[in-house]
């Protein structure tokens, strides 16, 4: 394939200025559609350099309770696979640049069927997908397809054993999702305590970047991992913002809406990390 893809080129870019990637993880549909455009354009306002938009679903076996209770929100809206994929194409009408990756469980992948599934991402605009519960050993014609389709597999990685880093991260596009943490997505105070030597590891078996995710919810917890990471993923500590705000951004009045919106964007642009000599 001829074409950069856009992840790539912002991790390029980034390396260039010192800087470390903030990739922010929104629930689609939590609390509506067109909220949850507004929230992607909120984002790149706010410094975010791309953004994971999370499809919700109904046993999502990563995810911790902030998520699941906006990905429950989100159901009883009947948000699905395909409207998550249109925000891409919605907040693109509005101007948004910044790359766009999907998380999804494979299930809704399945039933949709492979190569709709693709050509809907290209369609819409994505550089990049997540698929938690696709292990390494059951990924090959899912990769196949993404190659042909220059979109990005992403893998998660969590602590484990050296050899299964090394084949994970050997196989790597767009980036390794590093797991913080122990068990599923949620705000921490404390991360695994091999947590250094892991990022150690799967750096040395990694040519593409690495970022690290699963309880990263402030600016001293980012910048903690800058020195050892090329980006950094927050998902529940805005999914939470997003939840706390929810009275306002539901809000039929305008100005209420965009105070909401306001409090999420300064919320995320207080994450990112400063960038370093």
């Amino acid at each position: 394939m001829s074409a950069t893809n856009a992840i790539d080129a912002v991790f390029a870019s980034l390396k260039a200025s010192g800087e470390t990637a903030l990739i922010p993880f929104i629930t689609m549909g939590d609390p509506d559609l067109d909220t949850s455009v507004a929230l992607v354009q909120a984002a790149e306002e706010a410094g975010a350099h791309m953004v994971e938009l999370g499809v919700p679903y109904s046993d999502p076996l990563a995810d911790g309770p902030v998520i699941q209770r906006a990905s429950e929100r989100a159901l009883r809206n009947r948000i699905g696979l395909l409207d998550c994929m249109a925000v891409a194409s919605k907040a693109r009408e509005r101007g948004v640049k910044m790359p766009f990756i999907l998380f999804t469980y494979f299930n809704p992948v399945l039933q949709l069927g492979l190569e709709r599934y693709f050509a809907l991402l290209q369609e819409h605009g994505f550089s990049g997908m997540i698929i938690p519960d696709l292990p390494l050993e059951e990924d090959a014609e899912v990769r196949a397809l993404a190659e042909a389709s220059g979109i990005h597999l992403i893998p998660l990685v969590a602590p484990t054993s050296e050899a299964r880093v090394e084949r994970i991260a050997a196989r790597a596009q767009g980036f390794v999702y590093c797991v913080s943490s122990l068990g599923v997505t949620g705000v921490r105070s404390t991360f695994h305590e091999g947590i250094d030597a892991f990022l150690a590891s799967v750096r040395r078996a990694s040519s593409v970047p690495i970022c690290v995710g699963f309880g990263i919810s402030s600016r001293e917890q980012a910048e903690r991992f800058a020195g050892q990471c090329d980006g950094v993923i927050v998902g529940s500590a805005i999914v939470r913002q997003i939840e706390e705000a929810l009275p306002l951004l539901a809000s039929g009045d305008a100005s209420e809406r965009e105070r909401g919106l306001r409090d999420v964007r300064e919320f995320i642009a207080e994450l990112k990390p400063r960038v370093t000599a």
